[in-house]
């Protein structure tokens, strides 16, 4: 702990200080509460993008056989050209938004390739946003966590040590002055005595 001077300016910064602290802190905590919200309805969104990203797998897996005759592989029947995203915010946490892929389907000859082609072209696509999506939400949460652990580092900072310290430096304060109130009272009362005692001694 900081070396303080005991003196009433001092004892004003602590008191303002310790005002501040106590201001911040519910809004921190506010702030922490909300993030946690936010990662566990990420969370939970996350778990529904994997739902649908198993089951798409799990139908394109029925399908390998029929890949096994097309004259086309299946990783060449899309082209993924990327991920379509936006700048959203969260409790000042600055997040990417899932908007959708841009997917490109191979041209097909319609007459050389099977008619369940234009099917699994749907579905590999399908598969490929709904892993883009889980990509995001995963970033989203991963930046909420970040934001997270900084909010909750500055929560026990305020709890346990900032506003502890400030008022325990306002009692150390507090008593020092006071001690010297009594100090100068008594100083004061002894001097009165000495100069009424050599008053008399004059007289």
């Amino acid at each position: 702990m900081a070396k303080i001077k005991h003196t009433k300016t001092e004892l004003k910064a602590q008191t303002d200080a310790l005002k501040r602290f106590q201001r911040f802190l519910p809004m921190l905590q506010l702030k922490k509460q909300q993030l946690q919200a936010e990662i566990a309805g990420i969370t939970a969104k996350l778990g529904e993008v994997q739902q649908r990203e198993e089951a798409a797998r799990a139908k394109l897996d029925a399908w390998v056989a029929l890949y096994a005759d097309a004259e086309v592989a299946p990783d060449a029947l899309v082209a993924f050209k990327g991920v379509r995203t936006a700048q959203g915010n969260i409790a000042g946490v600055g997040i990417p938004l899932y908007e959708g892929i841009d997917a490109e389907p191979a041209p097909l000859d319609p007459y050389r390739t099977p008619a369940w082609t234009d099917d699994a072209q749907a579905m590999l696509a399908d598969l490929m946003a709904l892993k883009a999506e889980g990509d995001v939400l995963r970033r989203q949460r991963e930046l909420i966590q970040e934001e997270l652990h900084t909010t909750g580092q500055r929560v026990n900072l305020f709890e346990k040590v900032k506003i502890p310290e400030c008022k325990e430096n306002i009692r150390v304060i507090r008593i020092f002055i006071g001690d010297e109130q009594t100090a100068a009272v008594v100083r004061g009362k002894i001097a009165k005595g000495r100069t009424a005692k050599q008053k008399e001694a004059t007289a």
